[in-house]
């Protein structure tokens, strides 16, 4: 009979081995708002923060600090049950409304995180013997709620639509779904969604679009990544979350009335789960007016990313330019990324590092995020600093 081990010696052992491959994950505590201008406990002075999804620098802002505290005196601060016991307001109710009318769909469900809402999506809508075609890069939630399932997961090549159509095409599923991020997260660019809803058609197959990355900042009056390609379809399933680019908390998923209406019914994430405090759909209502209201902030969000792309030079590094405020570059080697990271902190710029298994081995990145709140010589700054540390490279 084999020893049993001592768990928290093998987790101890684990650990040193993170360290050793440059693969440990530690937090850094802000002890300021979120804006480009932080303080953080481990430091003596301001740094630059170029790593919040905050795109159009809603985090922080005044007016939906006020709606927070009035909606906090007409709600109070929780919201007591799960939504379908008591925990359902008519603040809620607004809000799902006004989402779905936002991205063009006849219903919305509002769920407490973007991480909830896909890990309920997926095994409401498939199971076994059904089959589930995904980006190989898509996010985590997507990949886990594909494997809560219980259907085939078929991953294709990124962005590979021939790929994809061939899997499709040799799939026997009686119901088949198609799932991809709209602007993926640590590269920033665009899935092709106009042919991956073609391929949805032809093959009869649902096709869920995560867009979290899009929401506020793509299409007209930052209505998504689905308006910014002028599509329309039953077949579509669309999940925005609203902790970024709208600065609260919380996602929601639209689509047609009979699929939210069937969601209520079977998605466990938004049945088994306290809802949403209502004080945070009391600010989301204007967290939405300011993003319909926000071309100011866009316009400049990318200019600054205009700027960012085109003042970069780089004979070592490969930074993979997107029309999106994430902008990767990409380095390779886990302690070189951590060794920029820190010196973009000596020179009060906050990068963080990202490694192995957020992207690929041998692909490890700075991951820079631009908001509109940045201004032109905050960018230039960054610019500046990492075009000098690359040229010291070896």
């Amino acid at each position: 009979m084999a020893e049993p081990i001592d768990p928290l010696l093998e987790l101890s052992a684990s650990l040193a081995d993170l360290d050793e491959a440059g693969l440990r994950r530690r937090r850094r505590v802000a002890t300021t708002p979120c804006a480009p201008s932080a303080l953080l406990e481990d430091r003596p002075g301001p740094v630059i923060a170029f790593c919040s999804n905050d795109y159009l620098g809603l985090a922080a802002d005044p007016a939906l600090a006020e709606a927070a505290v009035l909606g906090t005196r007409r709600w109070g601060v929780g919201s007591g049950a799960s939504h379908l016991v008591s925990g359902h307001y008519a603040v809620h109710e607004e809000l799902e409304t006004r989402l779905a009318r936002f991205v063009g769909m006849d219903d919305a469900l509002y769920f407490s995180a973007g991480y909830m809402a896909n890990i309920g999506v997926m095994p409401a809508l498939v199971g076994r013997g059904d089959a589930i075609f995904a980006d190989k890069v898509n996010h985590a939630s997507l990949v886990d709620g594909a494997l809560l399932s219980r259907a085939e997961f078929i991953r294709y090549p990124h962005c590979d639509l021939a790929a994809l159509a061939a899997r499709l095409e040799a799939s026997t599923a009686p119901r088949k779904l198609i799932v991809t991020d709209s602007v993926f997260s640590m590269d920033g660019d665009l899935a092709p969604l106009p042919e991956l809803l073609a391929l949805a058609e032809a093959h009869k197959a649902w096709l869920l679009v995560d867009d979290a990355h899009g929401f506020g900042v793509l299409g007209p009056q930052g209505r998504g990544s689905l308006a910014h390609f002028g599509l329309s379809s039953p077949r579509l399933i669309y999940m925005g979350t609203l902790g970024k680019a709208a600065g609260v908390s919380g996602a929601f998923v639209a689509g047609q009335r009979d699929v939210i209406e069937w969601l209520v019914s079977k998605s466990r994430s938004y049945i088994f789960t306290t809802g949403a405090p209502p004080l945070l759909a009391h600010t989301l209502l204007t967290a939405l007016d300011l993003i319909e209201q926000g071309d100011a902030r866009r316009a400049h969000l990318n200019a600054l990313i205009d700027r960012l792309k085109h003042g970069l030079h780089f004979k070592r590094w490969q930074l993979l330019p997107s029309d999106t405020p994430i902008q990767p570059v990409v380095i390779g080697d886990n302690h070189e990324t951590l060794a920029v990271s820190r010196a973009l902190d000596a020179e009060d710029l906050w990068v963080p590092a990202i490694r192995p298994p957020t992207v690929p081995k041998g692909a490890a990145r700075l991951r820079i995020t631009l908001s509109a709140t940045h201004s032109f010589a905050q960018v230039d700054r960054l610019i500046h600093v990492l075009n000098h540390l690359e040229s010291l490279q070896p």
